[in-house]
């Protein structure tokens, strides 16, 4: 109840804060501007031009706005000056008025007459000419929209983008490490690790159109995820009428597999809607090979993973513009995905001749069914012109997970002890996440150079995860204790911010924000008794400076510092086995880590010709393994570990070498040192590494183009983990068709089938060797059609009150 109390007070000073500087930024002194754009040969309306408000004589923009429906626009306290107003949209020539002067009284601006462009279609469909790679001013832009992704899905899409990875488990790596934030729309996931994985999987690349890696985030972004952030954009257009895609595909590699999803938008002008449908079958394959050095003998075991899945996730929501100051939204979004997996493994230890001495034969069919929804409601109030807006989120989220397995274990040869020769185990676990956020922003300019921006967020998270496993004896199956457990967790974090930026001229921007995070947490296993408490509060600062000294050149630099809180799988003392020998156990006295993240970026007419990232994590967390000479089994367990730093060097951007080849390149060069004892050891690592990344478009006659792309990523480290080189490449082509609607692409991925995660694990008494394969070299057929109205209108972005909980989520 304290704890409550103690938000509630908070959030109260936020609002009295809000209120105090209402009354101030309204006394403000200026008047009104207003107008209307008008087509020039009709005189009917433009709706949905871009308005800008430009300053004379240094022709800054001092404002901007869309004009509504009607082609109407308003300027509200604009100060003294002299002004002139530009109207813009892409079927349409720029209108420009005459100058004009504000004096103190309200200036109604001459009809603007917008000449439409000879080119222009009735209908103007975007054919967009932007880079595979676009760098702003806080984030590197990977357009996906210009890869060739016949048949690939979004956790593939992300391998494409620069500095990001997957590792042996698929979990997302960026920048080195594994602790990112992943959103979609700039809303979280509430997944991680197998969950997250799992569902990008899911969700085709044709639904994705740019990812986001953002390094630095503002203060406004929850401060979890020492590496940054990845934003996934997906399609949405927000267009007059209805619109939509329709996207169907197959693809072979060593099983078969089938999607088809459609994106739908209606637009009534004071709402809109959209869905989202997305499903697929795949049958896939896995096989891991590990081998273990114990003692003088070499233990190996080969795994087989065959999971068919069957997934459907689907997003519904709408807008409703009450009023061009008022909007209020709501979305819906489900996931299911019943998976059969038959897991079968065969371990043999060899003597120092190479003798086999004994194996392990396992046969482990598993039935998963998991699911998530959450609902998402939203209010943003624009509150006049000159920039002043109030945006509400409130959030719900439940996930569930439930899975049933059988294990039969064959014991042959000198693994055979005592009777036991054949060994059948069965569980049935069930993991079920709540997850409540509220979130307010606010944005206050302070004249007309200066922004302020403020805002507060609480959020709390149930997890009651229950799992049982029974072992089969003479009088049936009985309860086998030392693997049963039922764990809950229960967090709520409260954080507040400020930022400040100002535009010190056309060149020069700066941004600095604090921002304050409180988390409460108890963690509760009902089998062991053991509870482990957190309460603490920690400060985020972040900062960002950008210069453009001309338009082809642009500088930008910036820092933050951010938090890393251990995902709630990782704080079950439960050890999940996946086969006799293997095992990953939890720790509830894991401690959140920290990091400090520096970032330096020079672009030259959108190349960027030099990136620079530091990267300090503090107590990070790593899987440590700790393996028994006598029984053979190796378990896995998280642990904070001391320091690790990485120092990259980029560059990279689109090569328009003839107008039919274009080349995008990026290059990066890292240096990893990780440094902490392990245990009771020194352990000291340290890796140059590099990797290189292109991909070539060539356009041919008759609307057909040819794609080749290819990555190496040299050995590097990751935490414990040596990895070894990985590369691959792939050869696609598409045509497009009914003027561009339609686009038929054949994709072959991993061409010589090199791609494979290998990694080497050394210290103490652990000697280990991974290797990784799956279903890289896929065959894949795909047809995507664009249907309805394509006029262009910009759709409203909005980021939920959600913050980093769903990315912790892990089955």
């Amino acid at each position: 109840m304290r704890r409550h109390l103690y938000s509630t007070r908070c959030l109260f000073l936020l609002l009295l804060f809000t209120a105090l500087l209402s009354p101030w930024a309204m006394a403000q002194p200026g008047t009104t501007v207003k107008g209307q754009v008008l087509e020039a040969k009709t005189q009917k309306p433009v709706g949905f031009a871009t308005i800008l408000l430009v300053l004379l004589p240094d022709s800054s923009v001092a404002n901007s706005m869309m004009a509504d429906e009607a082609g109407t626009y308003a300027f509200e306290k604009v100060a003294a000056g002299r002004y002139l107003v530009k109207a813009s949209r892409i079927d349409f020539n720029t209108a420009v008025s005459q100058p004009f002067a504000v004096k103190g009284q309200p200036v109604q601006v001459p009809a603007l007459q917008a000449q439409e462009k000879t080119t222009a279609l009735k209908e103007v469909v975007v054919q967009g000419q932007r880079p595979l790679l676009e760098q702003q001013a806080d984030r590197l832009i990977l357009n996906v929209e210009k890869l060739n992704t016949a048949g690939d899905n979004a956790l593939e899409v992300l391998k494409n983008a620069p500095g990001v990875r997957l590792d042996k488990d698929d979990n997302i790596l960026f920048r080195g490490s594994g602790s990112v934030n992943v959103m979609l729309n700039g809303k979280m996931t509430y997944m991680s690790g197998t969950e997250l994985s799992n569902y990008l999987k899911s969700l085709p690349a044709s639904a994705v159109s740019k990812v986001e890696l953002i390094a630095n985030p503002p203060a406004s972004y929850d401060a979890a995820g020492t590496a940054g952030v990845i934003n996934i954009q997906l399609k949405r257009e927000l267009t007059k009428g209805m619109n939509g895609t329709l996207s169907v595909g197959t693809g072979y590699g060593k099983y078969e597999k089938a999607w088809a999803g459609i994106n739908l938008n209606y637009n009534l002008g004071k709402f809109s809607f959209y869905t989202r449908l997305n499903t697929g079958h795949y049958n896939s394959y896995n096989r891991l090979t590990m081998e273990r050095i114990i003692r003088d003998s070499l233990y190996r075991s080969v795994n087989f993973w065959h999971p068919k899945t069957k997934s459907v996730n689907v997003v519904a929501g709408g807008d409703w513009f009450i009023h061009k100051q008022h909007t209020v939204g709501l979305m819906l979004k489900g996931y299911t995905s019943p998976e059969n997996t038959l897991t079968t493994s065969s371990s043999v230890n060899y003597d120092v001749p190479g003798n086999a001495i004994g194996s392990v034969q396992m046969n482990n069919p598993r039935d998963v069914a998991s699911h998530n929804y959450s609902l998402n409601a939203n209010y943003k109030f624009d509150i006049d012109t000159t920039g002043r807006s109030l945006s509400f989120d409130a959030d719900f989220v439940r996930y569930r997970n439930g899975a049933d397995e059988l294990f039969t274990n064959q014991y042959l040869g000198a693994a055979v002890t005592g009777e036991r020769e054949l060994e059948q185990l069965q569980s049935f676990s069930d993991a079920a996440i709540r997850i409540f956020a509220v979130k307010l922003d606010y944005v206050h300019p302070l004249g007309s150079n200066w922004k302020a921006e403020t805002g507060w967020k609480s959020s709390w998270v149930q997890n009651d995860s229950d799992i049982r496993f029974e072992r089969h004896q003479e009088n049936g199956w009985q309860n086998d204790a030392g693997r049963t457990n039922h764990f809950l967790y229960d967090e709520n974090i409260n954080a507040g911010y400020l930022s400040l930026s100002r535009k010190f001229s056309k060149q020069l921007s700066f941004k600095a924000g604090l921002r304050a995070e409180q988390t409460i947490s108890k963690g509760n296993s009902l089998t062991t008794r053991n509870v482990a408490n957190r309460n603490y509060w920690e400060l985020f600062p972040s900062a960002f400076v950008s210069y453009s000294p001309k338009d082809d050149h642009q500088f930008s630099t910036s820092y933050s510092r951010r938090i890393s809180r251990p995902n709630y799988r990782s704080l079950n003392p439960f050890t999940f086995y996946s086969d006799p020998y293997t095992g990953l156990k939890g720790n509830p006295f894991l401690q959140p880590s920290f990091s400090h993240s520096f970032q330096f970026n020079y672009i030259f007419k959108g190349f960027q010709l030099l990136g620079i990232s530091y990267l300090e994590q503090k107590d990070f967390v790593m899987e440590v393994v700790r393996q028994n000479d006598v029984t053979k089994e190796s378990i896995s367990t998280p642990q904070n570990l001391a320091r690790a730093t990485s120092l990259s060097f980029s560059s990279g951007g689109t090569l328009p070498v003839k107008k039919w080849w274009n080349a995008n390149l990026q290059v990066q060069a890292s240096l990893n040192k990780v440094n902490t004892p392990v245990q009771g050891e020194q352990y000291n690592q340290e890796q140059f590494s590099w990797d290189l990344s292109t991909d070539h478009n060539f356009v041919l006659p008759k609307n057909f183009s040819v794609q080749f792309a290819g990555y190496y990523s040299s050995p590097s480290v990751s935490g414990l983990f040596q990895n070894k080189a990985n590369y691959q490449l792939n050869l696609g082509g598409k045509k497009t068709f009914l003027d561009g609607r339609a686009t038929v692409s054949l994709k072959l991925n991993d061409i010589f089938n090199t791609s494979r995660f290998r990694a080497h694990l050394h210290y103490d008494n652990v000697n280990m060797y991974w290797q990784n394969e799956w279903e890289s070299r896929r065959l894949n057929l795909s047809f995507d059609y664009k249907f309805g109205n394509s006029k262009i209108k910009t759709a409203r972005n909005r980021r939920t009150g959600t913050g980093d909980e769903e990315n912790r989520v892990s089955k």
